[in-house]
């Protein structure tokens, strides 16, 4: 057994197995909640002392001592033991050592069960709002980007086949779209994590009259929760966190993967910085994408992350389970995964070379003009579907004799329908951008019009 050496010891690991103690002991990982939890403890310390349960004198000693922790804790001179366990119980020790009796009076009306709910949400809202921060940076490199090349033309694909052409700033904008969709996701997990469980004990509730609006109020949360078995069980918000992650992270290893094809030769389309691109140990005229690819691999872990707290919960009886403990690495590794992609990427973007000239070389020597064509013949008065296999009989035409659509003749294009006339010919990519010209098309109008009102809601957000 531990030797107890401040009158603080661990009740759950009181005479357990050296093994046992290192294998349940979580002060390796969850003091990072130190300030989440420090803040709890003053906050509540402050409501006993307001409610005349513990004496104010108390009260200002507890928050005295527990403010010097912090200090202590930020400067690296706080001497964590395993021992203890967790945060909390190191905490309460180094506030026995320093202020003595009056700190065992800090435990009263709560149970570390509500404790580490409330740190945790403390935690979840916190992260939401360095995430909602770090997106905002992200829309805002995308959109620089996507001004600076506003009239730049590329091939949209399907099936990574060149398919139609748009606006290289219309694609970008899709990314925008995307994460602006990740930002609701964390707004709505912020929402349901701003919830006070303190009050809520072991599971029972507390037989003392607490004041849990107060501490709400002091922490920072809107409401508190509405059943306290409810409250120390729920991880909820941490599975919306992961939830919420793990599809932003798909959003960013999607533009991460466009990232690996366009700076290679066979695309060509950008170029990266030598600031985000690596070299090889043995192929000296390497440039390789390894910031994209590791942000594609890492959304991988960020998934598993996200099965891991939902396999942790499928089984859990109410209300609190030691299960609990093991919401916290993989929370933290996704904190840790996600807010460094974001402003990783954030940074990447605006030092891309985009090779507008190689862009809309790719779109104009392929058949990306072939549903404009069917669209012709349809306003010549041809059914659509009719249109649709003359046109894919002309790109097999085409195809088999090596030219490109604008490399066919008029005489070329009469042999496939009479309703060719000479109007095709003035056919081109730039003519077929401008006439997708509806809301949400890739018309340069349209574009425009769009990164305008992209700008407008992140002055909103902000």
């Amino acid at each position: 057994m531990p030797e107890r050496k401040d009158g603080i010891e661990s009740p759950t690991a009181r005479g357990l197995d050296e093994r046992a103690l290192k294998y349940t002991a979580s002060i390796a990982y969850d003091r990072r909640l130190y300030r989440h939890d420090i803040a709890g403890s003053i906050a509540h310390a402050r409501m006993l002392a307001k409610q005349g349960i513990i004496a104010g004198d108390d009260a200002e000693s507890i928050v005295r001592g527990l403010e010097e922790i912090c200090e202590e804790i930020e400067r690296g001179d706080f001497p964590f033991r395993e021992e203890l366990e967790d945060i909390h119980l190191n905490i309460e020790a180094r506030l026995n050592e320093k202020i003595g009796e009056a700190a065992g009076r800090l435990h009263t009306a709560r149970s570390r069960n509500d404790q580490i709910a409330t740190d945790m949400r403390l935690f979840v809202m916190e992260a939401c709002d360095d995430a909602l921060l770090a997106i905002r940076g992200l829309q805002t490199a995308l959109l620089d980007l996507a001004e600076a090349n506003q009239g730049t033309i590329m091939p949209g694909y399907t099936h990574l086949q060149r398919a139609q052409p748009v606006l290289f700033a219309h694609h970008l904008l899709a990314y925008f779209e995307m994460l602006d969709r990740d930002s609701g996701r964390l707004r709505d997990c912020r929402l349901r994590a701003d919830e006070l469980p303190l009050g809520a004990g072991a599971l029972a509730g507390a037989p003392y009259p607490l004041d849990r609006e107060f501490v709400a109020s002091e922490l920072g949360f809107s409401r508190v929760s509405r059943n306290s078995i409810d409250a120390v069980a729920d991880r909820d918000f941490v599975i919306e966190f992961q939830a919420a992650a793990a599809t932003a992270m798909m959003h960013l290893s999607r533009l991460a993967e466009e990232i690996v094809l366009w700076c290679s030769d066979e695309f060509g389309f950008v170029r990266l910085a030598d600031m985000f691109a690596t070299g090889s140990s043995i192929m000296p005229q390497k440039r390789n994408p390894d910031v994209a690819e590791l942000a594609r691999g890492r959304a991988g872990r960020v998934y598993g992350n996200l099965m891991a707290i939902l396999t942790t919960l499928k089984g859990l009886p109410l209300a609190y389970n030691r299960d609990l403990q093991e919401d916290k690495q993989p929370l933290f590794d996704t904190v840790d995964t996600l807010l460094p992609t974001l402003e990783t990427f954030a940074a990447l973007l605006p030092a891309l070379r985009v090779d507008g000239e190689r862009m809309e070389e790719a779109a104009r020597n392929s058949y990306t003009l072939a549903t404009d064509l069917a669209d012709y013949l349809v306003r010549k008065g041809m059914p659509f579907r009719e249109a649709h296999q003359t046109v894919a009989e002309l790109v097999r035409y085409a195809e088999g004799d090596g030219k490109p659509l604008s490399g066919l003749s008029l005489e070329e294009y009469r042999g496939f329908s009479p309703l060719f006339d000479h109007d095709v010919l003035a056919l081109d990519v730039r003519a077929s951008i401008a006439a997708r010209d509806v809301p949400g098309g890739t018309a340069p109008s349209r574009v425009a019009e769009a990164l305008r009102t992209a700008r407008e809601r992140l002055k909103e957000d902000a």
